[in-house]
């Protein structure tokens, strides 16, 4: 299937969840993570010319519903998500997702895609590629704490961008870690369950933490961080939905992507708000240092931003031009002339 020439504007690629695994299974795995995190690098790299704004969010007892909305003024984008924590235990994904290119000079959508299964890429595409920036040289070992829909996710990110070879696993759930070191088995990590933080986070040098509860939580304490560790924090995300205990956050250098975002939602939101943090594009850019001593603790505080997603609807766009994997849906009214709407609803009459 090929996309239809730019002068057909009436019709809209859309990348259903069947095409986007079909998509994910053509590129592999962790080679589509790895080319998500190049246009998230290269995105973050032109930081300036993007319009940028916490996200729009309606917040219930029961989650979070939140518009992701971004353009580098050529191209707009957004992503709808929500964020339910209650969702696991009725049968139901916790987070699931959807989002859209347009044109900016006219309007028009050009790609709207499933992104349940693209965000599950593109934060794990984040997670390793600021672990490389941030994590000890050499590092090997991950500490999964959380083994949910996103643990597979990130193993095999921090395997494919960071050259990690271990992953050591924890949740409340036994379930779920079961679930985890099942799925990443035969995928090229030496895997460990174990039955505490404690004890998954020992001789890991990079900690994830990925946990959906909605209250302020102290999944890491601070007597279990020792120094020159890499704690990748992408669990949280709302008002009231913290990981770390604020002892930690004190102890460390903390880096964020967009801070009017993270002071809301983030870890941060323990602090005060001119506590200083660090924006990951000007480690990228080298305005700032990111790792500067063996013993430092350095903390991703990941909420997820906007950019990451037009980065990654932007990388699934160009491969469906090749690939194909998608519908074409006929949702734009195209009247021959576009003044006469109405006579374009009569000639419909049946």
């Amino acid at each position: 299937m090929t996309i239809p020439a730019p002068s057909d504007k009436a019709l809209v690629p859309f990348v259903s969840v069947d095409h986007m695994m079909q998509l994910i299974h053509h590129i592999g795995l962790e080679d589509m993570m790895r080319g998500i995190a190049e246009y998230i690098e290269a995105d973050f790299r032109r930081w300036q010319l993007f319009d940028k704004t916490p996200r729009v969010a309606s917040h219930s007892a029961e989650g979070v519903i939140e518009l992701m909305p971004t353009s580098d003024g050529e191209v707009y984008g957004f992503k709808y998500v929500n964020g339910h924590p209650k969702n696991t235990a009725e049968g139901l994904q916790t987070v699931t997702a959807f989002g859209l290119l347009a044109d900016v000079a006219s309007g028009y959508p050009v790609l709207l895609s499933e992104m349940t299964m693209l965000t599950a890429l593109r934060t794990a595409a984040t997670s390793a590629l600021v672990a490389r920036l941030l994590a000890p040289a050499g590092a090997s070992t991950m500490a999964m704490i959380g083994n949910g829909a996103q643990s597979e996710f990130q193993s095999l990110a921090m395997k494919a961008i960071c050259g990690i070879s271990e992953v050591r696993l924890f949740d409340t759930d036994p379930a779920a870690t079961r679930k985890c070191a099942a799925n990443l088995q035969g995928q090229g990590l030496t895997v460990t369950i174990c039955q505490s933080p404690e004890d998954a986070i020992l001789g890991a040098q990079i900690i994830t933490t990925c946990t959906a509860d909605k209250q302020n939580a102290k999944i890491l304490t601070d007597n279990m961080i020792g120094a020159g560790v890499h704690i990748n924090a992408i669990g949280g995300d709302c008002p009231g939905k913290t990981e770390l205990a604020p002892e930690i956050l004190h102890r460390s250098d903390i880096f964020v992507e967009f801070p009017e975002q993270t002071r809301i939602e983030g870890e941060i939101q323990q602090l005060a708000d001119d506590h200083p943090v660090s924006e990951i594009w000007q480690v990228l850019t080298g305005q700032v240092p990111g790792r500067v001593s063996d013993r430092q603790i350095t903390l991703f505080d990941s909420v997820g931003f906007a950019i990451e997603d037009f980065s990654a609807l932007r990388y699934v766009r160009d491969q469906i031009r090749t690939a194909g994997l998608c519908h074409m849906l006929d949702m734009l009214a195209d009247p021959d002339d576009p003044r006469d709407l109405f006579g374009m609803l009569q000639r419909a009459e049946p």
